[in-house]
Protein backbone atom coordinates (compact mmCIF):
# COMPACT_ATOMS: atom_id res chain seq x y z
CA UNK A 1 0.00 0.00 0.00
CA UNK A 2 0.90 3.23 -0.58
CA UNK A 3 2.25 5.63 2.39
CA UNK A 4 0.09 8.55 2.46
CA UNK A 5 1.38 11.54 4.09
CA UNK A 6 -0.45 13.63 6.41
CA UNK A 7 -2.30 10.79 7.95
CA UNK A 8 -0.28 10.44 11.46
CA UNK A 9 -3.61 11.74 13.03
CA UNK A 10 -5.36 8.69 12.14
CA UNK A 11 -3.84 5.87 14.59
CA UNK A 12 -4.70 8.11 17.57
CA UNK A 13 -8.30 7.49 16.37
CA UNK A 14 -7.91 3.93 16.66
CA UNK A 15 -5.25 3.70 19.46
CA UNK A 16 -6.73 1.11 21.70
CA UNK A 17 -7.10 -1.16 19.08
CA UNK A 18 -3.76 -0.29 18.08
CA UNK A 19 -2.33 -1.28 20.77
CA UNK A 20 -4.30 -4.37 21.11
CA UNK A 21 -3.25 -6.00 17.71
CA UNK A 22 -0.06 -4.15 16.47
CA UNK A 23 2.77 -6.90 16.85
CA UNK A 24 6.09 -6.13 18.93
CA UNK A 25 8.68 -6.78 17.70
CA UNK A 26 11.07 -10.52 18.45
CA UNK A 27 13.72 -10.80 21.40
CA UNK A 28 16.62 -11.14 18.46
CA UNK A 29 16.06 -7.88 17.50
CA UNK A 30 16.66 -6.65 20.51
CA UNK A 31 19.48 -8.40 21.63
CA UNK A 32 21.14 -6.98 18.48
CA UNK A 33 20.36 -3.83 19.78
CA UNK A 34 22.27 -4.67 22.90
CA UNK A 35 25.10 -6.33 21.80
CA UNK A 36 25.51 -2.80 19.49
CA UNK A 37 24.92 -0.41 22.41
CA UNK A 38 25.21 -1.02 26.34
CA UNK A 39 21.91 0.54 28.14
CA UNK A 40 21.88 1.19 31.99
CA UNK A 41 20.43 3.52 34.81
CA UNK A 42 22.81 5.94 33.60
CA UNK A 43 21.15 6.37 29.87
CA UNK A 44 19.27 8.56 28.21
CA UNK A 45 16.99 7.34 25.48
CA UNK A 46 14.20 8.81 23.42
CA UNK A 47 11.69 6.54 21.53
CA UNK A 48 10.02 8.62 18.69
CA UNK A 49 6.65 7.35 18.04
CA UNK A 50 5.50 4.82 20.73
CA UNK A 51 2.01 4.53 19.29
CA UNK A 52 0.96 1.62 21.77
CA UNK A 53 4.40 0.75 23.25
CA UNK A 54 5.25 -2.01 21.26
CA UNK A 55 9.23 -1.34 21.60
CA UNK A 56 9.10 0.21 25.04
CA UNK A 57 9.40 -2.22 27.49
CA UNK A 58 13.03 -4.15 26.54
CA UNK A 59 14.16 -0.97 27.03
CA UNK A 60 12.96 0.33 29.63
CA UNK A 61 13.86 -3.18 31.17
CA UNK A 62 17.36 -1.66 30.78
CA UNK A 63 16.76 1.11 33.88
CA UNK A 64 17.44 3.51 31.34
CA UNK A 65 16.06 7.02 31.37
CA UNK A 66 13.52 6.94 28.50
CA UNK A 67 11.43 9.39 26.81
CA UNK A 68 8.41 9.00 24.43
CA UNK A 69 7.99 11.48 21.71
CA UNK A 70 4.51 10.59 20.55
CA UNK A 71 2.14 12.66 17.87
CA UNK A 72 -1.06 11.10 19.69
CA UNK A 73 -2.75 12.25 22.61
CA UNK A 74 -4.73 9.15 23.52
CA UNK A 75 -1.69 7.11 22.62
CA UNK A 76 0.66 8.92 25.42
CA UNK A 77 -2.54 8.66 27.94
CA UNK A 78 -2.55 4.55 27.06
CA UNK A 79 1.44 4.46 27.38
CA UNK A 80 1.91 6.63 30.72
CA UNK A 81 -1.14 3.94 32.30
CA UNK A 82 0.61 1.19 30.65
CA UNK A 83 4.61 2.27 32.28
CA UNK A 84 3.17 3.65 35.40
CA UNK A 85 5.75 1.62 37.16
CA UNK A 86 8.17 2.78 35.73
CA UNK A 87 9.46 6.18 37.05
CA UNK A 88 12.27 6.62 34.52
CA UNK A 89 9.33 6.92 31.58
CA UNK A 90 7.69 9.90 30.10
CA UNK A 91 5.58 10.87 27.18
CA UNK A 92 5.88 14.38 25.74
CA UNK A 93 2.57 14.40 23.36
CA UNK A 94 4.35 16.57 19.85
CA UNK A 95 5.65 15.54 16.52
CA UNK A 96 9.43 15.19 17.04
CA UNK A 97 9.98 17.74 14.78
CA UNK A 98 8.99 19.99 16.90
CA UNK A 99 9.91 19.16 20.42
CA UNK A 100 12.96 21.12 21.79
CA UNK A 101 15.31 18.31 22.86
CA UNK A 102 18.90 19.43 23.77
CA UNK A 103 21.86 18.69 21.69
CA UNK A 104 24.50 16.23 22.40
CA UNK A 105 22.53 14.78 25.73
CA UNK A 106 21.49 10.71 24.46
CA UNK A 107 23.08 8.14 24.32
CA UNK A 108 20.52 6.41 22.46
CA UNK A 109 17.13 7.07 19.99
CA UNK A 110 14.68 4.89 18.03
CA UNK A 111 11.89 4.65 16.61
CA UNK A 112 9.69 1.44 15.95
CA UNK A 113 7.43 1.90 12.38
CA UNK A 114 7.06 5.70 12.83
CA UNK A 115 10.81 7.47 11.31
CA UNK A 116 8.84 7.09 8.22
CA UNK A 117 7.08 9.85 8.64
CA UNK A 118 9.68 12.37 9.15
CA UNK A 119 11.14 14.15 6.15
CA UNK A 120 14.23 12.27 6.01
CA UNK A 121 16.60 15.44 6.08
CA UNK A 122 14.73 16.91 9.32
CA UNK A 123 14.56 13.73 10.97
CA UNK A 124 18.06 12.32 10.34
CA UNK A 125 19.51 15.74 11.16
CA UNK A 126 17.93 15.51 14.95
CA UNK A 127 18.39 12.96 15.63
CA UNK A 128 22.00 13.07 15.12
CA UNK A 129 22.35 16.60 16.95
CA UNK A 130 20.33 15.16 19.88
CA UNK A 131 23.13 12.27 20.00
CA UNK A 132 26.10 12.47 22.58
CA UNK A 133 28.92 11.17 20.65
CA UNK A 134 29.23 7.45 20.15
CA UNK A 135 25.42 7.24 21.01
CA UNK A 136 23.37 5.23 19.00
CA UNK A 137 20.55 5.36 16.60
CA UNK A 138 17.94 2.36 15.78
CA UNK A 139 15.19 2.40 13.07
CA UNK A 140 13.35 -0.96 13.15
CA UNK A 141 9.82 -1.73 11.42
CA UNK A 142 7.49 -4.38 10.36
CA UNK A 143 6.87 -5.41 7.12
CA UNK A 144 3.90 -7.53 6.59
CA UNK A 145 3.37 -9.93 3.51
CA UNK A 146 0.08 -11.27 2.76
CA UNK A 147 -0.75 -15.25 2.64
CA UNK A 148 1.83 -16.18 0.01
CA UNK A 149 0.47 -20.23 0.33
CA UNK A 150 -2.69 -19.09 -0.63
CA UNK A 151 -3.02 -18.23 -3.77
CA UNK A 152 -6.90 -18.15 -4.66
CA UNK A 153 -7.32 -15.64 -1.21
CA UNK A 154 -4.32 -13.69 -2.08
CA UNK A 155 -6.09 -13.14 -5.68
CA UNK A 156 -9.36 -12.37 -4.38
CA UNK A 157 -8.42 -10.06 -1.84
CA UNK A 158 -6.28 -8.21 -4.53
CA UNK A 159 -9.78 -8.23 -6.53
CA UNK A 160 -11.29 -6.53 -3.54
CA UNK A 161 -8.32 -4.26 -2.94
CA UNK A 162 -8.82 -3.01 -6.26
CA UNK A 163 -12.45 -2.40 -6.16
CA UNK A 164 -12.80 -0.51 -2.73
CA UNK A 165 -9.22 0.45 -2.02
CA UNK A 166 -7.63 1.88 -5.11
CA UNK A 167 -10.78 2.98 -6.56
CA UNK A 168 -11.28 5.13 -3.74
CA UNK A 169 -8.10 6.55 -3.78
CA UNK A 170 -8.20 7.22 -7.61
CA UNK A 171 -4.48 5.05 -8.07
CA UNK A 172 -3.80 2.21 -9.96
CA UNK A 173 -3.45 -1.45 -8.09
CA UNK A 174 -0.21 -2.27 -7.16
CA UNK A 175 1.25 -5.81 -6.79
CA UNK A 176 2.35 -6.39 -3.31
CA UNK A 177 5.99 -7.95 -2.65
CA UNK A 178 7.65 -9.03 0.30
CA UNK A 179 10.48 -6.36 1.60
CA UNK A 180 13.80 -7.15 0.07
CA UNK A 181 17.44 -7.21 1.83
CA UNK A 182 17.92 -4.52 -0.74
CA UNK A 183 15.62 -2.10 0.67
CA UNK A 184 17.30 -2.78 4.10
CA UNK A 185 20.48 -2.10 3.04
CA UNK A 186 19.26 1.16 1.10
CA UNK A 187 17.76 2.29 3.82
CA UNK A 188 20.19 1.56 6.77
CA UNK A 189 22.43 3.43 4.20
CA UNK A 190 20.49 6.81 4.53
CA UNK A 191 21.85 7.49 7.67
CA UNK A 192 25.72 7.71 6.21
CA UNK A 193 24.79 10.74 4.43
CA UNK A 194 24.17 12.62 7.50
CA UNK A 195 27.00 11.59 9.04
CA UNK A 196 26.02 8.36 11.08
CA UNK A 197 28.86 5.35 11.18
CA UNK A 198 29.48 2.00 12.02
CA UNK A 199 25.98 1.04 10.09
CA UNK A 200 24.05 -2.23 10.31
CA UNK A 201 21.46 -4.24 9.56
CA UNK A 202 19.97 -7.35 10.04
CA UNK A 203 16.71 -8.91 9.06
CA UNK A 204 14.00 -11.35 11.60
CA UNK A 205 11.22 -13.13 10.28
CA UNK A 206 8.08 -14.29 11.76
CA UNK A 207 4.67 -15.71 10.88
CA UNK A 208 1.03 -14.49 12.47
CA UNK A 209 -2.81 -16.31 12.03
CA UNK A 210 -5.93 -14.16 11.74
CA UNK A 211 -9.22 -14.84 11.67
CA UNK A 212 -11.52 -13.21 9.11
CA UNK A 213 -12.78 -11.09 11.73
CA UNK A 214 -9.27 -10.35 13.38
CA UNK A 215 -7.82 -9.58 10.11
CA UNK A 216 -10.10 -6.59 9.30
CA UNK A 217 -9.69 -5.30 12.96
CA UNK A 218 -5.62 -5.57 11.99
CA UNK A 219 -6.28 -3.62 9.05
CA UNK A 220 -8.74 -0.98 11.03
CA UNK A 221 -5.56 -0.02 12.66
CA UNK A 222 -3.45 1.52 9.04
CA UNK A 223 -3.48 4.74 8.45
CA UNK A 224 -4.75 4.59 4.66
CA UNK A 225 -7.48 2.21 5.58
CA UNK A 226 -9.07 4.18 8.73
CA UNK A 227 -8.98 7.44 6.23
CA UNK A 228 -11.63 5.62 3.85
CA UNK A 229 -14.93 6.87 4.04
CA UNK A 230 -16.63 4.85 6.72
CA UNK A 231 -19.26 2.87 4.33
CA UNK A 232 -17.04 2.33 1.76
CA UNK A 233 -14.57 1.24 4.72
CA UNK A 234 -17.16 -1.37 6.23
CA UNK A 235 -18.11 -3.16 2.64
CA UNK A 236 -14.64 -2.89 1.88
CA UNK A 237 -13.72 -5.15 5.11
CA UNK A 238 -17.07 -7.01 4.65
CA UNK A 239 -15.79 -8.55 1.90
CA UNK A 240 -12.32 -9.47 2.71
CA UNK A 241 -13.66 -11.40 5.75
CA UNK A 242 -15.65 -13.15 3.55
CA UNK A 243 -13.00 -13.65 1.35
CA UNK A 244 -11.48 -15.13 4.28
CA UNK A 245 -13.96 -17.60 5.10
CA UNK A 246 -14.59 -18.86 2.18
CA UNK A 247 -10.67 -19.73 1.81
CA UNK A 248 -10.35 -21.63 4.87
CA UNK A 249 -11.18 -19.15 7.65
CA UNK A 250 -7.49 -18.44 8.40
CA UNK A 251 -5.02 -15.62 6.80
CA UNK A 252 -1.37 -15.73 7.26
CA UNK A 253 0.95 -12.88 7.34
CA UNK A 254 4.46 -13.29 6.78
CA UNK A 255 6.32 -10.70 8.87
CA UNK A 256 9.99 -9.42 7.55
CA UNK A 257 11.27 -6.74 10.45
CA UNK A 258 14.09 -4.75 9.48
CA UNK A 259 17.00 -3.48 11.92
CA UNK A 260 19.29 -0.76 10.86
CA UNK A 261 21.74 0.43 13.53
CA UNK A 262 24.04 3.48 12.88
CA UNK A 263 26.50 5.71 15.35
CA UNK A 264 27.14 9.18 15.64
Amino acid sequence: MPVNKGLEWTFDTVASTYEKLRPGYVDDLYKEIFDYIDLNDKSEVVEIGIGGGQATLPILKTGCKLTAAEYGANFCEICREKFREYPNFSAINGKFEDIEFESNKFDFIYSASAFHWIPEQIGYEKVYSMLKNGGAFARFANHPFRDKFNPDLSEEIDRIYAKHYYTYYKTEPRKIVEYTEKEALDRAMLAKKYGFEDIKYKLFFRTRTFSAKEYSMLLGTYSDHIAIEESVRNEFFSEIEKAIDKNGGKLCIYDTIELQLARK
